[in-house]
């Protein structure tokens, strides 16, 4: 199976380097990697300037303000893809990726003929540990799943605490949409209805139906819900928990906290909504009361947390986003 990766990069040329370094170090590599740089200086370029690889040919793509924006840049890469491309990859420009990444990548599609995306796991981000024979953990401080346990953080405890919390397997999504999303590294493949866009992949044919949004503009959070949702319109979505990777989540190229906050409700409406159009009396409620419940938190955190600041910037942006739905709610562009 041909493999394009695609990258789309903004001032992080060290964390790209990196990146590269580890995708050619790889069992399998993909046979084209495509860069699409929208950064205002020269130093991603010169960085790859000085990246020689015999196994995969490169394309560097320096872009204007046009698009400039995750979800502009990854349709720009799109549009670059060879025509003999089979499975699209992409990768945020702050991971490494392990070894047998795309060749677990690639057999996902062989194993799940159904799929039309498959996407990998965090390990950076991920606090599982494997159940001890015979061990009980206490529901309200533990969850488990497939013998793998996590410690519930705060967010998460608040949330059973007032019944907001679903049952569902990480990876699928409740009526009011706040579910989880972090899976254990058991090995095992689990169907899903969304999966990260920075450890992504899709079956070329999927790109003849459908881009990347571009209601996300700039930094684009939850524009991989949006374009997973929209997906399962033409198959079915896994994760393979042994496609394995690193996200250092580089903080160069991120949003202010406050811009951040907004985005984290306004967006997480929109994709509500993309997936749900029309929901009930109950899942409105539960999405809202959800909402609340994580801007206050976050309010918490000015007084207990490390960056009082960054929490109080990020709990501001969350109410005036909040604010901002119930008045002018977001309007569908595709």
């Amino acid at each position: 199976m041909i493999l394009t990766l695609i990258i789309c990069t903004y001032k992080r040329p060290v964390a790209l380097l990196n990146l590269l370094t580890s995708v050619v170090s790889c069992s399998i590599k993909p046979r084209d990697i495509i860069i699409v740089d929208s950064s205002p200086d020269d130093g991603t370029s010169d960085i790859v300037s000085t990246f020689i690889s015999e196994d995969v040919r490169l394309n560097y793509y320096k872009v204007n303000e046009e698009h400039r924006g995750l979800t502009r840049q990854r349709n720009f890469g799109i549009s670059k893809l060879a025509d003999d491309t089979e499975i699209v990859a992409f990768l945020d420009d702050d991971i490494k990726v392990e070894p047998d990444y795309f060749k677990v990548l690639l057999e996902t599609y062989r194993s799940c003929p159904a799929a039309i995306g498959a996407g990998g796991l965090d390990l950076q981000n991920n606090n599982y540990f494997r159940k001890e024979p015979g061990a009980k953990y206490n529901r309200f401080k533990y969850y488990e799943i497939d013998g793998w346990v996590a410690a519930e953080p705060l967010r998460y405890k608040a949330r059973k605490l007032f019944g907001l919390l679903p049952s569902l397997q990480p990876g699928l999504i409740p009526d009011f949409s706040h579910g989880r999303s972090v899976l254990p590294p058991n090995g095992k493949v689990y169907k899903v209805e969304h999966f990260m866009g920075g450890i992504a992949s899709y079956k070329r044919e999927i790109f003849d139906h459908i881009k990347f949004s571009t209601f996300f503009d700039g930094y684009s959070l939850y524009e991989d819900f949006d374009f997973c949702v929209r997906a399962l319109n033409y198959g079915k979505l896994y994760v393979n928990t042994n496609a394995k990777v690193w996200h250092y989540h580089e903080q160069s190229g991120r949003p202010d906290l406050f811009k951040y906050g907004k985005m984290v409700v306004r967006n997480g409406w929109y994709v509500w909504h993309v997936r749900f159009p029309n929901p009930s009396l109950n899942a409105r409620f539960k999405w809202h009361a959800t909402t609340l419940l994580l801007a206050k938190i976050r309010l918490l955190n000015v007084i207990t947390g490390p960056k009082r600041s960054d929490a109080l910037l990020d709990f501001l942006g969350r109410i005036s986003a909040w604010f901002g739905v119930l008045v002018c709610p977001p309007v569908r562009s595709e």
